[in-house]
């Protein structure tokens, strides 16, 4: 199970708590937790990347242990950590503006 942390605006839409837990069946990459979690919650889809580009969306970051994987390519393999569930895969809601 990959645990992920969702910011307050897709807990809302998607109508779940701050944590969710995805099962894997490829894998662990940042693609195919995506995937998995459009699957599972089928109202987020455009909300975290583009439906047609699979492009991240702007003012969407990604991190995982305390690191910003949001530059990465989708197809990165995630940390041991994450895999595991020790540690949570954080998609954030980033803020612009000084």
């Amino acid at each position: 199970m990959i645990r992920v942390q969702l910011p307050y605006h897709l807990q809302t839409l998607a109508r779940v708590g701050r944590e969710v837990e995805l099962p894997l069946e490829t894998e662990p990459t940042i693609g195919s937790v995506l995937d998995a979690l459009e699957a599972r919650y089928p109202m987020l889809r455009g909300t975290v990347r583009d439906q047609v580009t699979s492009q991240r969306r702007p003012f969407i970051r990604f991190f995982a242990c305390g690191e910003d994987w949001s530059l990465d390519p989708t197809d990165t393999p995630l940390p041991a950590a994450i895999v595991t569930g020790a540690e949570p895969f954080r998609i954030v809601g980033a803020m612009a503006g000084g």
